[in-house]
């Protein structure tokens, strides 16, 4: 399908992992009109801004990359703001989509809008089929509601809101919290700070059991462009109108001990690992099934190994200016 590489595009949450990816990734397909709105120039939260915001710029196309994340502490620590902020802020955006006669826009959610026990590889079937990991439920629950918006504007409206989910992803800008953020960057800012200090150990929370899959920022970028560039009968195809979601992952995944032996590597610590059992693990497996993505012909090209390292030489590039909220 041929770019029109003049078209205006929002990308909104611009400053945050994936929304800084997309940037990158459209910037260098050569994508000349690409809009963005600073937190203190638009809220999110605000219908109203929002609704002028779509209204002053002759929007084509929407990637919806805005979100409050985080990993099991946070969501445990304050649901209230993670299904409130999530639940509007897609809200606000569909909808001022819509109005404003946006006719393509790309939603991301999560992985974790499957089932706590749901068979491994996750297929997008296995949406609603079952209870969710109680420590991040708010979260995911926003989330299968932006699904469903997108969904029900396409069937009520005729609209090309697509949705992508993305199994645990990892990269520059990514939030490098010690408590507030993914396994990820939790972990490599704690295996970091060993080494400076030269520690005998590092403390991982959890059993090391689980299973997670893993998936550099920069591969989620180049799929979410791929999917919404996908002319509609090549996605039609692949889609049914009341599962319109399509997972986005590796399709392998790795126990957390191994993800910290891994990142052990790279970033060089010479210490022990020991393993927190009086911490939560989470889900015990998450893998999904990206069998309907590479039909599309998209999958991932950057492995776990390379893109931590990626990772972290930009941690280290940037160490002294990482968000940290």
């Amino acid at each position: 399908m041929a770019r029109d590489l003049n078209q205006a595009i929002f990308v909104a949450g611009h400053r945050g992992m994936v929304g800084s990816a997309i940037v990158r990734r459209l910037k260098a397909l050569g994508y000349q009109n690409i809009l963005t709105a600073a937190r203190d120039e638009l809220n999110l939260l605000d219908q109203v801004e929002v609704q002028r915001y779509f209204q002053g710029n002759h929007i084509d196309q929407v990637y919806l990359a805005a979100a409050r994340v985080g990993g099991i502490h946070a969501n445990s620590t304050y649901p209230a703001d993670f299904i409130y902020e999530n639940l509007m802020v897609e809200a606000n955006i569909i909808q001022a989509a819509h109005m404003n006669g946006v006719q393509k826009l790309l939603f991301l959610g999560s992985s974790c809008i499957y089932p706590k026990h749901a068979p491994q590889p996750m297929k997008e079937e296995a949406l609603l089929t079952g209870g969710l990991e109680p420590t991040n439920e708010p979260y995911a629950i926003a989330k299968i509601a932006g699904i469903k918006l997108c969904e029900s504007y396409n069937r009520q409206h005729g609209r090309d809101y697509r949705s992508v989910m993305p199994t645990n992803l990892y990269g520059q800008n990514d939030n490098f919290h010690p408590e507030n953020s993914h396994v990820i960057p939790a972990m490599m800012q704690r295996f970091h700070e060993a080494k400076l200090a030269n520690a005998r150990e590092v403390v991982v929370w959890g059993s090391g059991k689980p299973m997670r899959e893993f998936l550099h920022v920069d591969d989620m970028a180049a799929a979410s462009v791929y999917v919404m560039d996908l002319d509609d009968s090549t996605y039609s195809k692949n889609i049914q109108p009341m599962l319109s979601h399509i997972n986005v992952g590796t399709g392998v995944d790795c126990t957390i001990c191994d993800l910290a032996e891994t990142m052990k590597r790279v970033v060089g610590f010479e210490g022990k690992l020991v393993f927190d059992t009086s911490k939560p693990d989470g889900t015990p497996r998450k893998l999904m099934d990206v069998s309907r993505l590479r039909a599309l012909g998209w999958q991932a090209a950057i492995s776990l190994e390379t893109g931590l390292a990626n990772t972290y030489a930009w941690f280290l590039q940037n160490v002294a200016d990482l968000r940290v909220k």
